[in-house]
Parts: structure tokens; sequence; C-alpha cells
């Protein structure tokens, strides 16, 4: 047996794995999705204090601070209840993108400072899932597998 041959039938021996994408995408949106919601609900919930960072604290650039606070909460909650359903995925994990990195650019100032190494890491990880749902989908185990699967 040549290494080819060896190749494939490893390959062949793992393809059951496959039957673990769609629910290690619900895991992903479900993880991540929380992770953003939790964080715009305690924005919601304290909204003095919200706008107080957002004028104080975090550098948002181009938008007035108050219109920041209104986009960046809007969009975690909004962006995380799609995304945990699986309702345009793809979409939904973009806006998510697009806050997290919004997030890292606003608060840069701190979280690439010495002893940040693990907010900072955080902020990637959660880029990396949502860039993985970008790519390959909210998975059959969501409002749009469920759709795809109607026509």
């Amino acid at each position: 047996m040549n290494i080819i041959q060896r190749i494939q039938r490893i390959n062949a021996s793992l393809r059951p794995l496959s039957h673990l994408a769609a629910p290690l995408a619900l895991l992903t949106r479900l993880y991540v999705g929380w992770v953003f919601l939790k964080s715009g609900w305690l924005k919601l919930s304290d909204w003095d204090s919200t706008l107080f960072l957002f004028r104080e604290e975090y550098r948002v650039p181009l938008l007035p601070p108050d219109l920041a606070a209104v986009a960046g909460t809007t969009g975690e909650i909004v962006f995380s209840i799609v995304l945990i359903l699986g309702v345009v995925g793809r979409l939904s994990a973009l806006g998510l993108q697009a806050v997290n990195i919004l997030a890292v650019v606003s608060y840069a100032h701190v979280l690439f400072q010495e002893g940040f190494a693990a907010a900072i890491g955080q902020h990637y990880l959660w880029g990396f899932m949502l860039l993985m749902l970008i790519v390959h989908g909210p998975g059959k185990w969501s409002v749009d597998g469920w759709v795809d699967r109607q026509q």
C-alpha cells in the first residue's frame, strides 16, 4: 500500500466525524452569540454607565459616543439573537464580526498593553469562531438549514 492509499484510508475512516458539523456549528453559534448578547444586555441594563464608557473610555472612530453606544448595543443584541437562531447566519456572524472588530479598535489603547493578552485573545477567539460561521454557514441545525431543506 502506497502513501496515497494510506492517506485515503485514514481519511475514509475519519469521514464519520462530518456528522459532528451540525452540532459543532450550533454550539459555536450558542457560545459566541451568548457572549455578545450578555455584553449587550449588560450595556442596556445600566445605560448611564454605558454612555459614560462610550464618552470617556472607548475611542470609537467616526461616530459620536452616544450614537456609538446605541449602535454597539443594538448590534450586540440583534445580531446575537439571529445568530443563535441561525437566521441569515452568515450575515449575522458578519455583523457580530464588525462589532468585535470595532470593540478591539475602540479599546486598543487598553487591549494591546502588557497584561491584557487574555482579553485580546478572547476577541481573537470570537473573531475566529465568527469567521468559521461566515465561511461555513450556521449549519444544518439552524433556521437557515431548515429553509434550505424546504427547497
